[in-house]
C-alpha cells in the first residue's frame, strides 16, 4: 500500500489556501491535516504571491510547531527568491502557474524524502551565486561550505591514510598540539564523535 505523505496547507489569503488544499484533498498520495493536526504534518505547503516578511514570519511559526519540511508555491520567483527562500530553511519552490495537482504532489514527495525543489530555469543561475560566493567570500577566509577550513581538510586526510598525530604534525610542519586542536575544533564544531567520525564527515562531503 502506498504511503501517504501528511500536508498542512496555509495561506494569508484563504482562498489560494482552499485552492490549493482541494487539489490535493483529491488525491491518494497525500493526507491533508488541520491546524489541530499541525504537529503531524511531514510537510507545509504555503502559498503567496510573493516571499515577504510576513511569509518569512509565517515559515518560522511553523518551523517552531515543529514541521520539518516546508515548500513555497509563490505566484513569483526570481535568483533573489531563491537564496531568501534558503536562508529562510525552505526545502521547495514551486511557481503557482506550475502547481498542477501532479506538480505539487510529485514535489511534495520529494520534498518528505529529503530533497530540495528550484525551478529548473533558475537552477543555473543558482549555482553560479554559490560559485561566485566559494570564490569572493568563503576562499580568500580559508573556508568551504563544508565549514571546513584548508588546515582542517588537510589533517583529515593524512588521518584517512592512516597517519597519527606525529606524523601528521611532521608532514604539515605542525606542532603535534596544533594537530590535536585541529582535530577538536572539527569535530566540536561539527558535533562529530570522534577522528574516525570526522573522516567519515569529510569522505562523505567529498573533500578527501
Amino acid at each position: 500500500m502506498q504511503r501517504r505523505t501528511t500536508t498542512y496547507v496555509y495561506s494569508n489569503d484563504p482562498v489560494l489556501q482552499a485552492g490549493v488544499a482541494s487539489q490535493l484533498n483529491l488525491r491518494p498520495e497525500v493526507v491533508v491535516v488541520s491546524d489541530a493536526a499541525l504537529d503531524t504534518a511531514e510537510v507545509a505547503v504555503v502559498v503567496a504571491d510573493q516571499l515577504d516578511d510576513l511569509v518569512k514570519k509565517n515559515l518560522k511559526a511553523l518551523q517552531r510547531n515543529g514541521v520539518p519540511r516546508t515548500m513555497l508555491v509563490l505566484g513569483t520567483i526570481d535568483e533573489s527568491t531563491v537564496v531568501a527562500a534558503a536562508e529562510a530553511g525552505v526545502s521547495g519552490l514551486v511557481r503557482r502557474t506550475d502547481a498542477t495537482a501532479d506538480v505539487l504532489i510529485r514535489q511534495i514527495r520529494h520534498v518528505a524524502d529529503g530533497g530540495g525543489v528550484v525551478p529548473t530555469d533558475l537552477v543555473g543561475s543558482l549555482l553560479g551565486q554559490v560559485g561566485r560566493l566559494q570564490r569572493q567570500v568563503l576562499s580568500p577566509r580559508g573556508l568551504h561550505f563544508s565549514g571546513l577550513t584548508e588546515r582542517e581538510i588537510d589533517v583529515l586526510r593524512l588521518v584517512s591514510e592512516g597517519y597519527d598525530t606525529a606524523a601528521i604534525a611532521k608532514t604539515l610542519c605542525y606542532s603535534e598540539r596544533t594537530v590535536k586542536n585541529v582535530l577538536h575544533d572539527v569535530t566540536t564544531r561539527l558535533q562529530l564523535r570522534n577522528r574516525s567520525h570526522a573522516v567519515a564527515y569529510a569522505l562523505r562531503e567529498g573533500l578527501i
